[in-house]
C-alpha cells in the first residue's frame, strides 16, 4: 500500500516565535491582523498551551517578507515590552502528504524517525489528517527528503 503521495519542498521560509504574550484570542487575532494588513501570507501556525494569562505561538512566512516582519515585530514590542520575539530565516518546509495517512497509525513516527536519522535540526512541526510538515534549516532539507523517501520505500 502506498502511504505517501507527495513530498513537497518549500525553500526560503522564516520562522517567527512569539512568547510571553496574552493568551486571549482577541490579542492573537490582532497580531495576525497586523501581518494580514502588511500583505504577509502566514503558513504553519502552532500555539503553546497557555500558562495562566500568557501563551506563545509560532508561525512561518516567506523570507521575502523579512523586512516587513521586522517592522511588525518592532510595533509589537512597543505595545508590550515584555513580549519575546524570535525571527529565523533560511529555513525549508517539507510537507509529506498522502490520503492513506488518514487511517494509519505510526506515519508521523516514521517521518520523525527519518528526520532523526538525517540528524535534522527540526524547528517546527504541523500536521493534518493527510499531511505532516516539518520546518528544518535549509542545509538539512535534502538529507531529510532522502531519508523520508527511503523510510517509505522499505
Amino acid at each position: 500500500m502506498k502511504i505517501i503521495d507527495n513530498i513537497t519542498v518549500y525553500d526560503e521560509i522564516t520562522l517567527i516565535g512569539i512568547s510571553n504574550t496574552s493568551a486571549d484570542i482577541e490579542h492573537i487575532a490582532r497580531v495576525f491582523n497586523m501581518f494580514a494588513e502588511a500583505d504577509i501570507n502566514v503558513d504553519m501556525i502552532s500555539q503553546l498551551p497557555p500558562g495562566g494569562a500568557n501563551s506563545g505561538f509560532s508561525f512561518t512566512v516567506g523570507d521575502s517578507d523579512f523586512v516587513k516582519v521586522l517592522a511588525i515585530c518592532a510595533e509589537l514590542r512597543k505595545l508590550n515590552s515584555e513580549i519575546k520575539i524570535s525571527v529565523s530565516s533560511g529555513n525549508t518546509k517539507i510537507s509529506v502528504s498522502g490520503e492513506a495517512m488518514r487511517d494509519l497509525s505510526g506515519v508521523a513516527a516514521k517521518i520523525f524517525t527519518a528526520a532523526a536519522k538525517a540528524n535534522a535540526d527540526v524547528r517546527m512541526i504541523t500536521t493534518s489528517e493527510t499531511d505532516v510538515s516539518l520546518l528544518v534549516v535549509s542545509t538539512d532539507s535534502e538529507s531529510v527528503v532522502k531519508s523520508i523517501e527511503n523510510a517509505f520505500s522499505e
